[in-house]
């Protein structure tokens, strides 16, 4: 405890001297405002788009607001496709040998390398955004649900099996729970891929969203601004990772419990 009280201390001494370090080295001439924006004119840009909007009239919470909304439609799509396609797979070893390749592929294409293939089949809208963030955490979440079945501890099945557990039961009962730690974790990282692909498509056929935002910020050499909107993304990521780490723990205390012993 005393450690992690420690680590968290001289991380945050750290960013401290980093950033009175950048503030000196502006205010003397050393370093450009507009590469290295001191905090203080990052605060100023966080204040300008909260009230005034950038572009006028968009506040950040706006932007935040419309970023969400298309993540979490395309991270819920993907989820609610890929989990259950996942455990198909994962549990049919004739289907999983067929669709290795497949999968393996698709995961290897570059998400926004797709965008003017997706824009010229549903144009420049919002179905746009939702399908590419819905491409690129499918792969990632079905990778990970298909490896949560495939890899569970044979002695667990084995034992099941000599209880009397059988078919749907044994899925039920002794599969899934134990490829619950690897789905979550497969949850966390698609959603770390919906972030990231949510600001390049938002940088085309759009003013609102946060991508939209840093686009924008980087046509004016607002850099400043720049750095708001990623700091929200990044801030946003990071809640959610927490949020679901938290809720991992508390529906899987098991996982948990043998994580900690292993260390």
């Amino acid at each position: 405890m005393k450690n992690a009280a420690l680590q968290i201390v001289i991380a945050c001494a750290v960013i401290v001297a980093l950033l009175a370090i950048l503030e000196v080295g502006v205010a003397y001439g050393h370093l450009k405002p507009y590469q290295f924006p001191p905090a203080s004119k990052v605060w100023r840009g966080f204040v300008e788009t909260s009230t005034v909007g950038f572009p006028t009239g968009i506040s950040i919470w706006s932007h935040t607001l419309t970023t969400i909304s298309r993540v979490a439609q395309g991270y819920a799509a993907a989820l609610l496709l890929a989990i259950p396609l996942g455990l198909l797979i994962g549990a049919l070893p004739i289907l999983d040998k067929l669709t290795a390749p497949i999968v393996v592929f698709c995961r290897s294409v570059a998400t926004l390398s797709l965008l003017p293939l997706v824009i010229v089949w549903f144009g420049a809208g919002e179905l746009t955004k939702i399908v590419l963030i819905g491409y690129g955490c499918f792969w990632v979440m079905l990778s990970n649900v298909i490896a949560g079945v495939k890899y569970i501890d044979p002695v667990l099945i084995r034992a099941a099996r000599s209880l009397g557990v059988r078919n749907m039961e044994l899925y039920r009962r002794i599969v899934l729970p134990a490829a619950l730690p690897r789905i979550f974790n497969g949850a966390r990282m698609a959603l770390g891929v919906g972030f990231m692909v949510i600001v390049g498509a938002e940088m085309i056929g759009t003013i609102e969203g946060l991508g939209a935002l840093i686009m924008e910020a980087r046509s004016f050499y607002r850099s400043e601004i720049t750095i708001v909107g990623m700091l929200i993304i990044g801030i946003i990521g990071f809640a959610i990772s927490i949020g679901l780490a938290r809720l991992e723990r508390a529906l899987l205390p098991w996982a948990t419990t043998s994580e900690e012993m292993s260390r």
